[in-house]
Parts: C-alpha cells; structure tokens; sequence
C-alpha cells in the first residue's frame, strides 16, 4: 500500500474485507463478572476534586483551562492513587455536553485546545503513569514499560487502573456538572481507544463512545504481529515464554467491546505499523448495537492524504458526539 522500511508488513497481509470478517476472541467465563465487580469498586472512591488556574498561558480568550486533580482505584485493595488533568471549558458559549478524553500512548504534557466556541466542557486525563498523573510504583512517561507493568496478575495489571482513571473522570464530571450528566461522552484513540473499549461498556453513565484506532484488540492476532508500538513490548515477553495470556484475556479490547452498550463510533487504519490492524477492527467487529465504522488508508504513519482524513474523520466524530445532530 504505501513504500515503507518496516521489516514486516503494516497490513499484515489482511485486505479491509478480510478484517471486517474477523471475529472477537470467546470471554473468560467470569469476563463480565470481574469488570463489572472492578467498576462497582471504583465508584466507592471519593474524588477529592481540586481545580486550579492552569499555569500555562492560555493563548485563546473563549475557554477557560484549569489543572484538576482527583482520586482513583488503587490496584489491589491499594490506597487510591491521585490522578491529574485539565478542565477545559466554553466562556461565551452555553455548554451542551460533557466529554472525557483519553490519550495516546505518548501521554498528555499539556491540554489539547478545542475549536473555537465549541459548547463542550472536556476533561483532559493524564492516565497514572503520564506526566500530571506520575506514581511512585509506575514507569514514568515510558510505554514500553507501562504496557507490562503488573502483569503477572489481573487485579495489579496497569490496564486495569487506566480503566479506572476514565471511570474516576466520569464521576468526577457528573459531581462537577450535574446538570450536563445525561449528555457525557468518551473520546480516544490508539491507547484511549483502547483503554476506552475496556472501560466504556461497564459505565452506562457515559452517552456515546468515540474510538480511533484503538489498542489491544485480538490478543491472539496480536501477539502474531510485530509491531512499532508499545504492543512490541507485550509481544517480546510472550515470545520469551512469559504466561501472559490468562491475564491479557481479560484486557482484549476487542472481547469487552462485545459487552458495549452505547452507540459507538470506531476510526480503523488498513495499514498501520503500530496498532496492527486486525486488532482495530476485531473492536469494531465485536461491537453488538448501534456502531459505524471510518477507514482510513493509515495510522500511526505519515501519507498524502493524511491531513484529508484527520479532517474528514474529526468532522465525522463531532457529528457523533454533537447532541443536537444525534440527540
């Protein structure tokens, strides 16, 4: 498809209709139990919320930015862990929705500005281990150590906590805004997709989901595929002889996908070097109820029509997510 120097294929030999044909793993007979039991947990923390002035220069008068701190699960019966972000709210426009957003496997440094008069107040994690939400017991900033950290169990394996930190942004948004609660959605991609096709089916406060290009999906197609990204990292340990499985099995985004119950938009790239396809449309494949699906010709990877599709697929994203479009 394109000219590249990987040493292996980015579409691993799978056409557009061959992955939309792939289908989902089978669930661990106590899948839905143990996420289910994981959320009720989280949802006993008390948040703590503290807002401050963003001490950054906002270079945009109709938005207000503020650092948020808040407390998520610990992993474990571990204390809970205290997670940062940014606030970002409309100052002349009437909100309409609340938003969470996740990010990439890069972290989040500093917050992500909107479009201008966008009625939409966002919530801008940094997910434990990344920057505003660093941890003794973590890697810092590094996703090829994050991406294993934990493990060797399912009640310590980081995915977990991650999953926990969209569930502690909810309620924290539902606390702050709770006039607004009825209309809250979930954005990300590539990590965030991920990370939000494991959390997003067991929080039925959260409206519509948004994923682009998300990880972790098909971990046994995944593990057959190396790649440039972080799943590499999962991919060495497995080849190493490393018992991953029987954890992974309970962090395949593309199982827990089949248990996702909101209207839910999926971004998938045909080539892509560091999220291997297959695995981005096994999500989407397994997704059970209202779903449409955006292809694009790559991700993760520079190409002509690159800043085409980004503008085509943001555009389709704020058609999903925007109330008065899909009420």
């Amino acid at each position: 498809m394109f000219q590249h120097s990987f040493p292996f294929d980015p579409t691993y030999g799978y056409t557009e209709q061959d992955m939309l044909q792939i289908p989902p793993p089978e669930p661990a007979e106590d899948f839905e139990r143990f996420w289910q039991e994981k959320y009720l947990s989280a949802l006993t923390v008390p948040t703590r919320i503290r807002l401050r002035p963003w001490i950054g220069k906002t270079p945009r008068e109709d938005i207000l930015v503020e650092e948020i701190d808040f407390d998520a699960l610990g992993l474990n019966g571990a204390p809970p862990v205290r997670l940062g972000g940014w606030l970002i709210r409309p100052r002349f426009v009437e909100p309409v929705r609340l938003e969470i957003q996740g990010h990439g496997y890069g972290g989040r440094e500093s917050p992500e500005l909107p479009r201008r008069n966008d009625p939409t107040i966002r919530l801008q994690i940094c997910k434990r281990g990344f920057h505003r939400s660093i941890q003794p017991d973590l890697p810092v900033n590094n996703s090829n150590l994050h991406v294993v950290a934990g493990i060797e169990s399912r009640e310590t394996y980081v995915h977990l906590g991650n999953a926990a930190d969209i569930w502690a942004g909810v309620k924290v948004l539902c606390e702050l805004f709770p006039d607004l609660s009825h209309r809250l959605d979930y954005s990300g991609g590539s990590f965030g997709g991920g990370i939000g096709a494991l959390a997003c089916p067991w929080d039925r406060r959260i409206r519509k989901v948004f994923l682009d290009v998300p990880s972790f999906g098909n971990h046994p197609i995944r593990l057959q595929c190396p790649c440039t990204g972080a799943g590499e990292a999962v991919r060495k340990l497995y080849l190493s002889g490393k018992k991953v499985l029987p954890v992974l099995q309970y962090f395949d985004s593309a199982v827990s996908a089949r248990f996702m119950g909101q209207p839910t938009l999926v971004g998938c790239a045909r080539f892509d070097p560091a999220v291997p396809p297959p695995g981005q449309f096994s999500v989407y494949n397994a997704i059970p109820g209202t779903k449409k699906i955006v292809v694009r010709d790559a991700g993760h990877f520079e190409y002509p029509n690159q800043a085409r599709d980004q503008v085509l697929l943001a555009r389709e994203a704020r058609a999903w997510l925007d109330e008065s479009l899909n009420p």
